[in-house]
């Protein structure tokens, strides 16, 4: 090559990429909060609410992937699957705490929608050194749970490097089930491993690394999505009301009441006495009130409507 070709192909190399931690926007330095320490408690709530008001922005550019996960994962409930979420740390704690709000709000098996928190559930209340670090663990806790191909894990993690989470999510793609990346970094192992990658890009923390706010939020608002949405399609909600709520406490039971009167149309002590004849199950309650029948004729409908509920009212 010629000693001149030669000087301009030295004048072109790129410069060496800079280490994954430098690349991830969410442990990049945030330019307006570089004086954090020596900002007023309003001005620093003030740069926090101006911060926040990005992740709404950022969760929505992620709307068709939300979407695609969705459908996913409702094709592999309705196979028999479950739905498993896996995290660590701030991350962790949202899918438990997605995880433990299913059965109470739609009436569903606390196996189907799980959470798997690195460390267990010690590091639900605390930090668990180097429980994130632990691909074999990742793969242990999900051999235990027998994860086959009609099941879906939801991997979330904000720098999207998590191995406990990247660990998770090859196990998961090794046996067949579906793969779901929920992160704030697109450009990482954990986005090339899932199938379905959820990438709301909220930018730099105002404070430098600290995935439990924008990040967090973010997460919070994407599993909000999923999560209602998944169950919607399922079937248990009617027109926008919890009619599989469970009824646990004084609170909730006067709100079953409450859905079944503006459900129907009819009162609250209507309402009071179909629930009560039905067995306090909310839908047999429903059926009877919109179609002036008895429990027996309510429950005969719903069977035949293989528990679809707009079907057993012939709506």
């Amino acid at each position: 090559m010629p000693s001149n070709a030669r000087k301009q192909n030295r004048g072109k190399r790129k410069r060496p990429e800079p280490p994954l931690g430098e690349r991830r926007q969410t442990e990049q330095r945030n330019p307006a909060s570089r004086n954090l320490d020596r900002m007023t408690a309003r001005e620093i709530v003030k740069l926090m609410n101006r911060e926040d008001r990005k992740v709404t922005i950022a969760v929505g550019r992620a709307i068709p992937a939300i979407a695609r996960a969705v459908d996913a994962i409702v094709a592999g409930i309705r196979k028999g699957g479950r739905l498993f979420y896996v995290g660590a740390g701030s991350s962790g704690r949202m899918g438990v705490l997605d995880a433990a709000e299913s059965p109470p709000t739609f009436g569903t098996s606390p196996k189907l929608v799980q959470a798997l928190i690195a460390g267990g559930k010690r590091a639900v209340t605390g930090a668990v050194e180097g429980a994130e670090d632990s691909v074999r663990n990742a793969e242990r806790e999900l051999r235990e749970r027998k994860v086959a191909h009609n099941d879906v894990v939801v991997g979330i993690t904000a720098s999207g490097t998590t191995p406990y989470v990247v660990g998770a999510l090859k196990y998961a793609r090794r046996h067949g089930a579906a793969t779901v990346t929920i992160t704030s970094n697109r450009q990482t192992p954990a986005a090339r491993v899932a199938k379905i990658v959820i990438a709301a890009e909220v930018g730099p923390e105002v404070l430098t690394g600290s995935t439990r706010l924008k990040a967090g939020t973010a997460q919070k608002m994407v599993l909000n999505m999923l999560s209602t949405a998944v169950m919607v399609r399922l079937g248990h909600v009617y027109e926008n009301l919890m009619i599989d709520v469970v009824q646990t406490n004084e609170k909730v039971a006067k709100r079953a009441l409450r859905i079944l009167a503006e459900a129907s149309g009819k009162s609250v002590s209507a309402a009071e006495h179909a629930l009560r004849a039905a067995g306090h199950n909310m839908r047999v309650a429903l059926v009877m009130l919109k179609k002036e029948v008895a429990a027996r004729e309510a429950k005969r409908r719903l069977k035949e409507a293989r528990g679809d509920l707009r079907a057993a009212l012939t709506e």
